[in-house]
């Protein structure tokens, strides 16, 4: 439903090179690029409405990149239509909209997964085996970050505020969402610095925050859209510590192991991650496999980013 950047560059290739999606059909606002991204990916229909396409029956899931404002209100109408949903994060503007969204699931019998491409990759099962074979000890923080330089493109949906536009949404909840798995707990309390650029809406071009875990464990991150480009997450134990060198978006897929015995690096596969998404949320759809991301962790999440918004703006310590 759309052809953001997102869908053509990485979603729409990865379901190709899937082995259980097919992209049946795609439709825009307008016929005219609906018709012209079909060709160029090989899509068999296209459509002038997202109406239209929720009416084709044939369609068993709809995959939503649209605009963060328009989540809620495509994902509902997609899901009360009986498309199985799968939603680009963040998958709300706030919790609250997540939560409505999960109801509906809910009620319509079937899936909504929130579209973290990364988490599908199996070097994070294997980051969670080291951590629990207790190599580097017990875990005493995670850092992430994630940054990248798109300042001059002033009319992109980004820098929208009432679009859900910044960095916190766009690519903050990469972090948020890799800590949150990793230490399979929720945030107690979030406190956020982040710069509000008149430039740009007064959306938050750059963002450096702590959130705390229980065990007194917290996550240090940054994000942002005006600044050199970084993707990388550390976890950091008693006795050593991981490195992910390309943590969301690939470059390379090793991982290094820091112990007192030297840096062990274990090479990872090159998989595409939008493949392994499309395939693990087709298994959830056929009841083959349950999810391992439902609603209720996109509703999670968003309530850690809420927090770390609320704390941006009132530069205050933001309980969860």
């Amino acid at each position: 439903m759309g052809c953001a950047g997102i869908a053509v560059n990485s979603v729409i290739p990865g379901i190709h090179q899937s082995n259980s999606g097919k992209v049946a059909a795609i439709a825009s606002r307008g016929i005219d690029k609906a018709l012209e991204t079909a060709a160029k990916l090989n899509i068999p229909r296209a459509y002038g409405s997202y109406e239209e396409l929720l009416e084709d029956e044939e369609i068993d899931a709809i995959y939503i990149p649209l605009p963060n404002h328009l989540h809620m209100e495509w994902s509902i109408r997609a899901m009360e239509a009986g498309k199985h949903v799968l939603c680009e994060k963040p998958i709300a503007l706030n919790a609250e909209e997540a939560q409505r969204m999960a109801e509906t699931s809910r009620l319509s019998g079937v899936q909504l997964s929130e579209a973290f491409m990364y988490r599908h990759h199996p070097r994070y099962s294997r980051i969670q085996e080291i951590i629990l074979s207790g190599e580097i000890g017990e875990v005493r923080g995670i850092h992430g970050v994630f940054t990248f330089n798109n300042a001059e493109d002033k009319t992109n949906v980004r820098y929208r505020k009432e679009w859900g536009g910044g960095s916190l949404y766009d690519v903050g909840c990469y972090p948020i969402s890799a800590a949150r798995m990793i230490l399979g707990a929720e945030p107690e309390a979030a406190t956020v610095h982040a710069f509000l650029s008149p430039e740009h809406d007064h959306v938050d071009m750059m963002a450096s925050g702590i959130l705390e875990f229980p065990g007194k464990v917290a996550l240090t991150f940054d994000c942002g859209m005006w600044a050199a480009f970084r993707n990388t997450l550390e976890v950091l134990g008693t006795k050593g510590r991981i490195e992910v060198p390309s943590a969301f978006v690939f470059e390379k897929a090793s991982i290094l192991i820091h112990t007192g015995e030297g840096v062990r690096k274990e090479p990872q596969e090159m998989l595409n991650q939008y493949a392994l998404q499309a395939d693990e949320f087709a298994l959830s759809v056929w009841g083959e496999k349950r999810a391992r991301f439902g609603p209720l962790d996109a509703v999670a999440n968003m309530k850690a980013i809420d927090a770390c918004l609320e704390s941006a703006y009132s530069r205050k310590r933001v309980l969860l």
